[in-house]
């Protein structure tokens, strides 16, 4: 039935830790099979009770069971399924019997709130740009933000060539202004300490409080919890 059919690359999205975009560079680039055929075309439909798909000859299994979890993290932990240093993981700590993988990443020393998830298409959709999904930092700086600079990070500074977005930018405790509150909308990788360091401030500690409408409240480091139906459709909905 025509109904029953999806796309391979959502399909393979919705079933494993691989973004859409690089499943459709793996379709193009040939590593996708269909009933061991190779397939190279991205929106080839496939029909999930009877096609058997495989990735690089691994097997792509159907997740019936959808897990969404936001865990707090601590400081020292790896934002990955595994790690060749035998570091702990964020998956480590979270010990289920289930695959999950990081939707993002936080640095090995940033704490805070982190989403994990079996589900590559919900994961795809909440990081691509077009959601632009605020993400709120703690950042403790060696020194008071001068008033010039904040302005100019509010606005947006070039980093490595391209152009920061416009940021938020508070002070959450009375009379401490190294201790900066910032919202962005972005997720390029070390972006919030590329940009107070831009300014020569060093970066402390950094702490991700929030992540669109949800705040780690009730969870202490470590700690984490299933996110309720609500609040996975308050995502992609953001």
């Amino acid at each position: 039935m025509e109904s029953n059919l999806v796309r391979i690359n959502k399909f393979i999205a919705m079933h494993s830790d691989i973004a859409r975009r690089t499943v459709d560079e793996f379709i193009l680039q040939g590593r996708v099979t269909i009933n061991g055929v190779s397939i190279t075309q991205p929106g080839f439909k496939v029909d999930p009770s009877k096609d058997k798909v495989s990735v690089d000859g691994e097997p792509i299994k159907i997740s019936t069971k959808k897990i969404y979890v936001i865990l707090n993290k601590p400081v020292n932990i790896i934002s990955s399924v595994s790690d060749e240093k035998r570091r702990k993981t964020v998956v480590d700590i979270i010990n289920l019997k289930e695959r999950i993988f990081p939707v993002g990443r936080l640095d090995f020393d940033t704490t805070g709130l982190i989403l994990l998830t079996n589900d590559g298409d919900f994961a795809n959709k909440i990081m691509h740009p077009k959601y632009k999904v605020d993400k709120t930092y703690i950042v403790q700086i060696s020194r008071p933000l001068e008033e010039r600079h904040k302005i100019k990070l509010m606005k947006g500074i070039k980093i490595e060539g391209i152009r920061t977005g416009p940021c938020e930018i508070a002070f959450p405790k009375r009379n401490d202004f190294s201790t900066v509150s910032i919202t962005i909308h972005e997720g390029r990788n070390r972006q919030v300490r590329n940009m107070f360091e831009h300014y020569g401030y060093f970066v402390r500690s950094l702490h991700r409080s929030s992540y669109g409408p949800l705040t780690l409240a009730g969870l202490k480091s470590g700690e984490w919890r299933y996110l309720t139906a609500k609040e996975i459709s308050s995502l992609i909905t953001e």
